[in-house]
Formats: C-alpha cells, sequence, structure tokens
C-alpha cells in the first residue's frame, strides 16, 4: 500500500492518481474520496503494510505518524524525476517575493511549492521551476535537490515545530549536501556550510550589487535584497541584467494606504516572524510608529524585537492570544503600549492618537491562526476597519 499523511493542499493533488490510503487526525472513521482513495484515522497506520508514504509538510516531527513511517518523502522527493531544471528559493523572509521576481523574468518557467501551488499542478514540459521552499518542506526531503539554490538570510521562525534554531538552520540548508558541481548556491557568508555546489556568498544586498555590477535597480530595502538575487539567478543563466521595472509587490507586504483623513496606514500582515517586523521598523524609524503586534507566537525569542523598540518613538497596540508575553517585554523594555486584544479595538484605539506625523504599522511578528486563516484574511480585516472609520 501506498501512504499519504494529512488531507492538505500537497496530497489532495498527489491523491487524483488514485490508490492511496490516506491518514489524518480529522478522520474518524474510514470512507473513500471520488478517486477511490482510502480515507483512515491516523491511529490505523500500519507501517509494515506501507511500501511510500508523502506527508503534509505542516505535520511536525513528533507526530506518531511520523515517528512510524518507514519510507517517508517529501512531495519534491516524488515529483523529482519529472522536475526540469529548477530553482528553490528559502530563507525566513522575502522567499515569496524572490521567487516570484525570479519567475516573473525567467521565460518558460512556472512557480509553484510552498507558494501555494502544489508540484503536481506544474508543467513538466517548462524549461525551469521555479519553488519556493519552506524548513518544513525540506526537512522531510530526502534525496530531490536544486539546480540553483537561493537562501535569504535566516533567523529565528518556527522554532516550536523544529525544535530550535540550529535544526531550522539544518533543515534550510539541507539540499547542499546533495548539490553537485553542476549546482549553484546564492547564500548568506555567516550559514557557509561545505557543499560541492558553486557556492555565491553574500553578507548583504550590496555585496551582490558590486559583484555583479548591476546598474538599474528598483525598489528599496527590504525588497531590495528580493530583487538582486532574483538579478543574479537570471545573470547566472543568461549573463546579463534582467529588468524589474514592471514588477509589482504582493498585498500584505508593507503595502501603504491612507485613510479618509489621509492618515498613513501599513498592511504588512504577512510579517510573521520577528526579522519580518525588525524590516518594517527599520523602514519607518523616523516616524512615531503605532504598531499592531501579537498572534501565533510560534516559540520566537522577541527580546531582539523589543531591544530594538526601546530606542523608537513608538506605542504597541497588543493582539493575539498571548498578550502576557508582549505585556511583560514591554514594561521590561520601559515601552508604552495598550491590550485592545483584537484588530478591530486596535484600529479604533488607534484612530484616537493617529495624525499626519505618525504611522500605523500592522506588523504582528506573529502567525494569524489563533483569530484569522490566515496572513491575507489579517490583512483584508485590518484595511475593512480603516475604511470603516468616520
Amino acid at each position: 500500500m501506498k501512504s499519504l499523511f494529512g488531507y492538505g493542499i500537497t496530497t489532495k493533488e498527489i491523491a487524483k492518481s488514485g490508490n492511496w490510503h490516506i491518514f489524518d487526525d480529522n478522520f474518524k472513521e474510514v470512507s473513500f474520496d471520488k478517486y477511490g482513495n482510502k480515507l483512515l484515522p491516523s491511529s490505523l497506520f500500519k507501517p509494515e503494510k506501507s511500501k511510500l508514504e508523502i506527508t503534509s509538510p505542516g505535520i511536525p516531527p513528533s507526530h506518531e505518524l511520523i515517528k512510524k513511517a518507514k519510507n517517508l518523502i517529501s512531495e519534491f522527493d516524488y515529483y523529482y524525476s519529472k522536475m526540469p531544471f529548477s530553482i528553490w528559493i528559502t530563507g525566513t523572509n522575502g522567499k515569496t517575493t524572490t521567487t516570484e521576481m525570479i519567475h516573473h523574468i525567467l521565460p518558460h518557467s512556472d512557480i509553484g511549492g510552498n507558494i501555494g501551488i502544489p508540484l503536481g499542478k506544474l508543467d513538466i514540459n517548462k524549461k525551469f521551476w521555479v519553488l519556493e521552499v519552506s524548513s518544513f518542506q525540506l526537512h522531510y526531503t530526502t534525496f530531490a535537490k536544486p539546480n540553483i539554490f537561493v537562501v535569504l538570510p535566516l533567523k529565528e521562525d518556527h522554532i516550536s515545530w523544529h525544535g530550535s534554531f540550529e535544526e531550522y538552520v539544518n533543515a534550510k540548508l539541507s539540499p547542499l549536501k546533495r548539490m553537485n558541481e553542476r549546482d549553484v548556491v546564492i547564500m548568506p557568508k555567516k550559514f557557509d556550510r561545505e557543499t560541492k555546489a558553486y557556492k555565491i556568498l553574500y553578507e548583504n544586498e550590496h555585496d551582490l550589487i558590486d559583484k555583479f555590477n548591476f546598474k538599474n535597480l528598483n525598489f528599496k530595502t527590504p525588497f531590495l535584497l528580493d530583487e538582486v538575487l532574483a538579478k543574479v539567478v537570471f545573470y547566472i543563466l543568461f549573463f546579463k541584467e534582467p529588468d524589474l521595472s514592471d514588477f509589482k509587490i504582493d498585498p500584505h507586504k508593507l503595502e501603504e494606504f491612507n485613510d479618509k483623513k489621509n492618515r498613513l496606514w501599513v498592511d504588512d500582515s504577512k510579517a510573521t516572524n520577528v526579522d519580518a517586523t525588525l524590516n518594517a521598523l527599520k523602514r519607518y524609524e523616523d516616524k512615531k510608529i503605532l504598531l499592531i503586534l501579537g498572534g501565533v507566537d510560534k516559540g520566537q525569542n522577541f527580546e531582539e524585537l523589543f531591544e530594538y523598540m526601546k530606542s523608537l518613538d513608538i506605542r504597541l497596540f497588543i493582539i493575539g492570544e498571548n498578550t502576557t508575553l508582549f505585556e511583560n517585554l514591554a514594561k521590561k523594555y520601559s515601552i508604552d503600549y495598550k491590550i485592545p486584544k483584537t484588530l478591530e479595538k486596535a484600529v479604533n484605539d488607534i484612530d484616537k492618537i493617529h495624525d499626519q506625523n505618525s504611522v500605523a504599522l500592522l506588523s504582528p511578528a506573529c502567525a494569524s491562526f489563533d483569530q484569522f486563516n490566515g496572513y491575507k484574511h489579517r490583512g483584508e480585516e485590518f484595511k475593512k476597519f480603516v475604511s470603516k472609520l468616520p
């Protein structure tokens, strides 16, 4: 028998081929789907009867299904034999934007992976696959590898899933062990590791701008690094600098808009970790910042963030499931704060003190699943609440 763990976006696409046993905690009894797959509660998995297991990447290593599995591979392993020349993009922040930029400038390319498009939906006749890869996907990948591997800076994230920052980094950099002399990796110098691939190391975007003599840059920090990395990939393939002037950044990433009183609001709902919020704060450090912070903390260490905020002109509006964590840190670093708990109340509280000299910033440094069904939902609700202000 062949087994799939979980019934999410990744495994649903694989399941279309039929003849799978699918195990999920949400299944309470044995049933069948429209493809003839058998749907079973997780407790019924028998490893001795399974010849192959593919997991939904979000299922943590501590889960009983993962512990029992003897032939576990990832979606990337499963489709590897059909994969054309592939560019994998990983890192803590900016990987989606970088992935989209590379796809935008690469002719005959398809885009997928952690960006929300399963590999089974991609066109195997395209010349390039541009794939965003998460630490979860990489953790479970055993033999697939990229031809070009782009690694953005690595900061604390998903610690509760991986167990430690070291394990998170190990997962992120695991493809390096499988890459060969014909492959290329572009990665931060501080995470330099042994690999047979050709290495292009950088400390920051300016290292790469100087190395490749790029002239026409269209984006400001934090999107400048994404642009430069996309250009490096294109240069490796075609030996010339591409044009990204017509590329548009996705919503919910430092998305600026004005309310009826012409005051500045910023939807940075995609900032689900400390590093992303730090990047946002650096962009507006010269203004009075009214920051909405909080949600699902993912086991991160927030000391660095609060250490940076203590020197800013800032007031916090704490929302989400774990307000005590942020309240204690705000007290420790003597940062002004309020606890509205919900996003709508935070917007209404900010409305009372916001003016032309301040910026109202939703950059929560946390996941959204305590009160929303994702960062996009959180960002859309934020804009809706602001639009309703008198």
